[in-house]
């Protein structure tokens, strides 16, 4: 009893030298990050960070909405944005362990309809090119975002996506590819993706309130409100629903249970001595695939970083002559990211609910510098400067398109015969009509707004939606006289499509 009672001691002893250890070593982060977020003007933050498979800090910073007193803490829910990804490319992992498919796989093998624009690109695209963005596709976000396509319905559709450079010449974001994913992860296994997250991720890691859509949230008590820059001021917006796109980002969770997911992946695909992916496949998302490219910008502001990669779901670059591994995540009104330091085995999970917020990404450097060798640079008052200047280039750039506008123009037409519905194969329906003197648009579920002339047959949408901001739509006449095409900017060409007159100027879809 006495030598056990002594044990006990002597671990206790133990755990709180580590835990001062910790504490010395992040000494200063507290004040640290609530000067930044004062800076950044982000309401509320969520840090964990994981050292040797032991989470050492978990704690909330500001508000969960601006205008309440309700505090941040651990357990307060965000949207991870794209950090879900990595999740998706865990999913297939772990279907390949159990042999269901090969990472070189075409994906032709398991989705017959997969099809993209090059015939060649739908015969060779493999499972490894769908998770390491190198598909040769821009974006094409607007098939998804603020629309009410189905996941399979995206993916059907990208077929009229053409590609912006050669198939596996170059990195290229690709959002629907990991929609592709996890319709494959789904053919595989007979399971939806978010029952494959549920069962197959949250449960064995104890994520017991982490959802892959927003639908649960409303019956949480604990739960942030997102935040966005509209008209200069830090507002709350509301919660974007993006289940259809979920395996590219629509998972939600608090810093506390993603602290279980780094832990995970700094295991090596083991938790609580349970393996949940096989150490192989979890070094083939840490294996670099597609080569990024670091532009200057880059280049004075992160000299320590002399390469960047693309894995499977994860970023990886080097940082002071350690690995980084790290994904950041971006929805309306919330900013994320998870990364890691496998040689110093650290890592963190960063969740605020500001939009477009640069703050989780020097955090991380700030942290990852105090395991290094002290707290180094002031990053959070050197980025911010760059911020501003970038902003300020920005409204630059916006005054001098607006300069370009040709004053005391007219339209070629009277308003109401630009009313019509105007189709693109890739998008879908955008649907003009005339009321009360005035011009409308719709295009989707998210898309409403008026129509203000801007010059000639050139026309500005003003959607409701502050968050979505401003479109520029063009009218194009045939020889008839007559609105033949609509130019939407970002998208492209629409043909008008003959509708009936009650169609057009009533505006049914």
């Amino acid at each position: 009893m006495l030598r056990g009672a002594r044990f006990v001691l002597v671990l206790a002893v133990v755990f709180a030298s580590a835990g001062s250890a910790h504490a010395q070593q992040l000494r200063g982060l507290d004040a640290y990050v609530e000067k930044a977020i004062s800076e950044w003007e982000v309401p509320g933050l969520g840090l964990a960070i994981v050292h040797r498979d032991s989470v050492v800090y978990a704690k909330g910073f500001g508000v969960r909405k601006l205008g309440s007193a309700e505090r941040v803490d651990e357990n307060t829910m965000f949207a991870i944005g794209s950090s879900s990804k990595a999740f998706t490319a865990l999913l297939l992992a772990t279907l390949i362990d159990e042999g269901r498919a090969k990472w070189d796989d075409r994906v032709i093998e398991h989705l017959d309809w997969f099809q993209m624009f090059d015939p060649y690109v739908t015969r060779e695209m493999t499972l490894r090119d769908l998770l390491s963005h190198r598909s040769g596709l821009s974006r094409g976000d607007l098939l998804w975002y603020g629309s009410d396509l189905t996941r399979e319905d995206i993916v059907r559709r990208v077929r009229w996506l053409e590609p912006s450079w050669s198939f596996r010449s170059q990195f290229g974001y690709q959002n629907i590819m990991y929609l592709a994913a996890g319709e494959v992860a789904e053919e595989l296994s007979g399971r939806s993706w978010d029952e494959l997250v549920q069962e197959r991720i949250f449960a064995p890691l104890g994520m017991r309130t982490s959802t892959t859509s927003i639908r649960p949230l409303a019956s949480m008590s604990n739960v942030a409100t997102p935040h966005s820059r509209i008209d200069g001021k830090v507002s709350p917006i509301a919660w974007r629903d993006i289940d259809n796109a979920g395996p590219a980002g629509s998972i939600n969770s608090n810093v506390r249970e993603m602290a279980a997911w780094v832990r995970l992946q700094l295991r090596r695909g083991e938790f609580n001595g349970h393996r949940i992916v096989s150490e192989a496949n979890h070094r083939e998302m840490w294996s670099p695939h597609t080569i990024i490219q670091i532009d200057t910008a880059a280049e004075r502001l992160y000299p320590e970083t002399h390469f960047r990669t693309y894995g499977l779901g994860w970023f990886l670059e080097d940082y002071r002559g350690r690995r980084l591994v790290h994904h950041g995540g971006n929805i309306d009104g919330m900013s994320a990211l998870v990364a890691m330091m496998p040689e110093h085995d650290v890592g963190l999970v960063i969740l605020t609910n500001m939009n477009g917020s640069g703050l989780p990404a020097l955090l991380m450097r700030r942290i990852f510098d105090l395991y290094i060798d002290g707290p180094g640079r002031d990053w959070s008052a050197e980025i911010l400067a760059y911020t501003k200047q970038r902003a300020e280039q920005a409204e630059a750039r916006q005054a001098a398109r607006d300069s370009a506008r040709v004053r005391n123009t007219q339209p070629s037409l009277a308003l109401d015969r630009y009313a019509g519905r105007y189709e693109n194969r890739l998008y879908g329906d955008v649907v003009i009509t005339y009321a009360n003197g005035r011009l409308s648009a719709t295009f989707g579920p998210a898309f409403q707004g008026s129509l203000e002339h801007w010059h000639y047959d050139t026309f500005r949408a003003r959607w409701q939606d502050p968050q979505l901001g401003t479109t520029t739509l063009t009218f194009a006449l045939n020889a008839r006289g007559e609105p033949a095409t609509l130019d939407v900017e970002g998208m492209g060409e629409f043909r008008r499509q003959q509708d009936t007159p009650t169609q057009a100027a009533g505006g049914t879809r």
